[in-house]
Parts: C-alpha cells; structure tokens; sequence
C-alpha cells in the first residue's frame, strides 16, 4: 500500500523540483482542499489530490477524442 500523504521530499521528487517550488505547490493545494471544506496537514498533501492535479489520475480523461 502506498503512501496517504505526500510530503516536500516525495513532491520534490516526483516533479523534479527545488525545495520552495515545492512547498508552493502543497500550499496552493491545501488551500483548495480548505475551500472544499476538508482539513489539511502543513507541509503534507494527499497522494491522491496531488495525482489528481498533477496527472490526472482518477479523472474521467476521454482517450481517442475527435
């Protein structure tokens, strides 16, 4: 089973990305979690939002579209 939470190091790793790049991403999405009502962790995300976002992984993505 994976993780449920990402931190700075696993979203530095997964996005090739510096420390406070980093860091601003987990904020941006915690703030939209917030205004969803959910609660957040500084500093952490949920795995699943930040695939989500980022990839678009459990999205209904139309394949062979035209």
């Amino acid at each position: 089973m994976g993780k449920a939470m990402y931190d700075v190091e696993d979203v530095k790793r997964l996005l090739g990305v510096a420390d406070s790049k980093a860091y601003d991403y987990i904020r941006i999405m915690n703030k939209e979690l917030e205004k969803k009502g959910f609660l957040t962790v500084r500093g952490k995300i949920s795995a699943r939002y930040f695939e989500e976002r980022f990839f678009g992984v459990g999205e209904n993505v139309e394949e062979n579209a035209g």
